[in-house]
């Protein structure tokens, strides 16, 4: 599935090439088609300023031809801390001496309450890998607790779960709990470096975390996000084993990637960055973002609050299509992180509250969206995929994303806000070629301003 020699190959390969060879293939990118292995090779290793300057511009000018000016706004819950594998990066090994718990129901609870009233609809749920203290029964319960907590017009519309690779059998119960995307970090697809960061544990099993969408897919999973975490080995070579992994799931199960995520290693409990030596700058985490763009250009790009405000602000121009707002990255964490009491897996470097982001990203032009339309209609997988290559999935996305961001303004912003809101709705209706859309997104921007929520096309 991930030939390293092949990987080398193609990095070697593209060491030597003109700028007419650069021009070619980012010429071939404007049409939204995505690279191949050599083309992405070849820019994964380009220098020139002007080059990496022109890579940003298209990686932006096809984001905005597919995705518009939307960016889906989500939010991590962390319901357990409890770990028995031992990666050398993580917070959360087996070897860090600290109190672990778990979240109870009437905790999960609590949290979700607390997100509720910050706006968010969609969570990725988060957990370590503990068969005992953290089993998949604990997991399905957590999922319903969350389903069926509701704090006013608030409510969780959709759960995408991020744990361990597990069973076929397990994939199945989680599709069965209503689960949107299933989400998994290879961390490194460099298996040399795997082992070595690795040490026991489960975890430590390279080829059974890497098969683990395969049995995903078995279990009627058919919306997979991975990452890898940028900086545990060369990013060029983790790109371009992204892309293949990508490309397995393509040939084999007919859709690849809903999403990737693009965390860089940060700091965490227990670990020195000093013996780190694949460290990301934040050039070459720019370039990342934008050579993923083009190579798959309708998968969804995924960026934490690992980055700062700035870095957020600026990779979301031409790449970033979902981002986390208001995160604690801690067991517990919306309820005690004024306390201090929780322990985060990593670092934060965006603190601002979700208020704050959504109002600058309506001040920079953009659609903040909660939209979880499309888990409920049944465009996943690769109906979803074959509606956005197709463009009929701009009909949906583009007034979904305004009825929600319409919800947000109403029940948690102030009369400034609503105002914008309004203000903008009114612009992007204008833009909405179809008068039998224009006519329902009115007729229910209506009903939202009346009191009803939740609707959607």
């Amino acid at each position: 599935m991930i030939g390293h020699e092949l990987i080398y190959n193609l990095l070697e390969e593209g060491k030597n090439v003109t700028k007419e060879d650069i021009k070619e293939i980012l010429d071939r990118a404007k049409n939204k088609t995505g690279l191949s292995h050599r083309d992405i090779a070849i820019l994964l290793q380009a220098e020139d300023e002007g080059d990496i300057k022109e890579i940003f511009k298209i990686a932006g000018e096809v984001k905005k031809k597919i995705y518009g000016n939307r960016i889906v706004i989500f939010a991590p819950l962390y319901l357990s801390d409890y770990c028995v594998n031992n990666c050398v990066y993580c917070g959360y090994k087996r070897n860090n001496d600290f109190k672990r718990r778990k979240l109870t129901r009437e905790e999960i609870q609590e949290e979700v309450k607390l997100l509720e009233k910050m706006g968010h609809k969609r969570l990725a749920l988060e957990a370590g890998e503990d068969p005992i203290n953290c089993n998949i029964d604990y997991i399905l319960d957590a999922i319903k607790a969350i389903y069926e907590t509701q704090n006013d017009n608030g409510a969780i519309r959709r759960v995408n779960v991020n744990i361990a690779s597990t069973t076929v059998e397990n994939y199945r119960k989680l599709k069965d709990a209503g689960i949107g995307t299933y989400i998994l970090f290879q961390e490194t697809y460099h298996k040399p470096t795997y082992e070595k960061m690795h040490l026991n544990g489960p975890k430590a099993n390279y080829d059974y975390h890497l098969t683990a969408f395969d049995r995903a897919m078995e279990g009627g999973v058919d919306d997979v996000g991975a990452g890898v975490l940028f900086g545990l080995h060369d990013y060029k070579f983790e790109v371009l084993a992204l892309m293949l992994h990508n490309e397995y799931l393509e040939n084999k199960y007919g859709v690849g990637f809903h999403t990737i995520s693009v965390p860089r290693l940060k700091k965490a409990e227990g670990m020195d960055l000093n013996l780190f030596p694949h460290i990301v700058t934040d050039d070459e985490f720019k370039k990342i973002v934008a050579i993923i763009r083009l190579a798959v250009p309708f998968t969804g790009i995924i960026l934490s609050t690992r980055e700062t405000h700035e870095m957020r602000k600026e990779v979301i121009e031409y790449g970033v299509s979902q981002v986390s707002a208001g995160s604690c990255t801690g067991v517990g964490g919306y309820k005690e992180s004024e306390e201090k009491k929780n322990k985060p897996q990593f670092e934060v470097a965006d603190n601002r509250k979700p208020f704050e982001v959504i109002k600058e990203l309506i001040d920079e032009g953009h659609i903040p969206s909660y939209c979880t339309a499309c888990y409920r209609m049944g465009r996943t997988g690769d109906r979803f995929m074959q509606l956005a290559k197709s463009g009929r999935i701009q009909n949906v996305c583009g007034p979904n994303a305004l009825m929600t961001l319409l919800e947000y303004a109403l029940d948690y912003g102030d009369g400034e806000l609503q105002s914008t809101v309004n203000n903008m709705i009114a612009r992007e209706i204008e833009n909405i070629e179809r008068e039998d859309i224009r006519n329902l997104l009115l007729e229910k921007i209506d009903k939202i301003k009346k009191g009803e929520r939740d609707l959607y096309l």
